[in-house]
């Protein structure tokens, strides 16, 4: 009996490893090589070998596996780089506030100020770094002799914070004579100045959301009445309808409300502001990948899910995964207070798609899902495994087991990409 039971665990074993060795020929057969991560180099075998869904895609969604990564910001500069040289895209939307626009479109624009304080427009930490500065003059560069109409500009699709939303809305209603009652400039003010407190009253939100209201009909009234006005009355509502999301993400900050608030800042830019229906969306995997926030069963319907509904085979996601290196994560003191801390993960974690990807013969590398769904022999990627969530609190090794999810890749993205070690980004700042 004993025998049998060594011969049984034997033969499962090797069918094991001749599975995973099959896996490993199929994706080193079909991977395509990203030569590296230069942000300033061309993809030249992606080049020759885009997925046919890609070169059709018009919405480009690019996560990215940690927030903290210099390859990944590297990486998605690449490829906007390509998108705007071989597909059209002018149009680049960020995980950040709709109040970092103004300042950075007039500096990518030709306008004064210094590349050592551009990342200050941004309302998210994260893009303090000289990866995104970098990618921000070349942006400048690329305009620099262009005409208003064929350059790139950046917006903000992040609803999460409030403040100066207000000065906007004041402005316009101040120097076209609005008839806007102060005690409704009051409150929104106060909405904008709100800070987000989960132990405060459910209905603080519910009172102020009809002060907001009326100052929005007022405006509407007034660009209806005024067409020559129509950009200014646009942007106008716009800083109104990023404080109404704000103001209900303060009273109720659930993770879905703010990716279908993203959703919907997403479609107005992409149907308002891009010619051609092209845009290039920056964010994490959680944000833009194309089934639920974390895995399928969460009940949280993301931004990527929402876009792959409503703009079918025009929305291509693209999703990172990485095998170790540097990674940062937020340590909590016992007395409140926390920092930042820099670990080094020498190897891909055990059961985890990451450990088969790590074997590959190449270190960066692309993968078509809907390839690997019809053609590889395995099912791989079609098959429930273990994924590292390294989300804005950064890499947290212990417990590691609260940072694991489990995902089938083919759901979840368009296309991957693999980088088998990530190291730190340079912050400007």
């Amino acid at each position: 009996m004993r025998f049998l039971l060594l011969t049984l665990a034997f033969l499962f074993s090797f069918q094991l490893s001749t599975s995973d060795e099959e896996t490993l020929n199929w994706i080193n057969e079909n991977a395509i090589e990203i030569e590296d991560t230069d942000p300033d180099s061309e993809l030249v075998e992606f080049g020759k070998s885009a997925p046919e869904k890609f070169q059709k895609a018009k919405l480009f969604g690019f996560g990215e596996a940690t927030h903290n990564s210099k390859e990944f910001f590297d990486l998605k500069a690449k490829y906007f780089k390509y998108l705007v040289k071989n597909q059209g895209v002018k149009t680049f939307i960020m995980e950040d506030a709709y109040q970092a626009e103004e300042g950075i479109n007039e500096w990518i624009s030709g306008g004064e100020g210094d590349i050592k304080t551009i990342a200050n427009n941004f309302l998210i930490g994260f893009w303090y770094s000289k990866e995104i500065v970098n990618l921000l003059a070349w942006m400048r560069e690329y305009n620099s002799d262009k005409s208003s109409k064929d350059q790139i500009r950046f917006y903000g699709m992040d609803m999460q914070y409030g403040k100066r939303l207000n000065e906007k809305i004041r402005s316009f209603v101040s120097e076209n004579g609005l008839d806007v009652n102060e005690d409704l400039l009051n409150a929104a003010d106060q909405c904008a100045e709100k800070m987000i407190d989960p132990s405060q009253s459910s209905g603080w939100a519910d009172s102020k959301e009809p002060q907001l209201r009326k100052i929005q009909q007022s405006i509407k009234s007034y660009g209806d009445s005024n067409p020559e006005a129509v950009m200014e009355t646009k942007s106008a509502l716009r800083s109104l309808n990023y404080l109404i999301q704000y103001t209900k993400y303060v009273q109720d900050t659930e993770t879905e409300l703010r990716d279908s608030s993203m959703f919907e800042n997403v479609k107005w830019i992409a149907q308002n502001h891009s010619d051609n229906g092209k845009a290039f969306i920056w964010a994490h995997n959680e944000h833009i990948n194309k089934a639920e926030m974390y895995y399928v069963g969460s009940g949280i319907i993301n931004l990527g899910s929402r876009l792959k509904d409503f703009y079918k085979d025009d929305y291509y996601s693209v999703g990172f995964d990485f095998g170790g290196g540097e990674l940062r994560g937020y340590v909590q003191e016992k007395k409140g207070t926390g920092s930042w801390k820099n670990y080094y993960v020498e190897e891909p974690i055990k059961k985890t798609y990451a450990e088969t990807l790590f074997e590959a013969d190449k270190e960066v590398f692309f993968l078509d899902m809907d390839h690997a769904l019809n053609n590889d022999p395995t099912g791989f990627f079609s098959t429930k495994n273990r994924n590292i969530l390294v989300a804005a609190g950064g890499y947290q090794p212990k417990p590691l087991h609260k940072v694991m999810v489990n995902k089938i890749y083919t759901d979840f993205y368009d296309g991957l990409i693999f980088i088998k070690k990530v190291t730190i980004p340079e912050f400007s700042n």
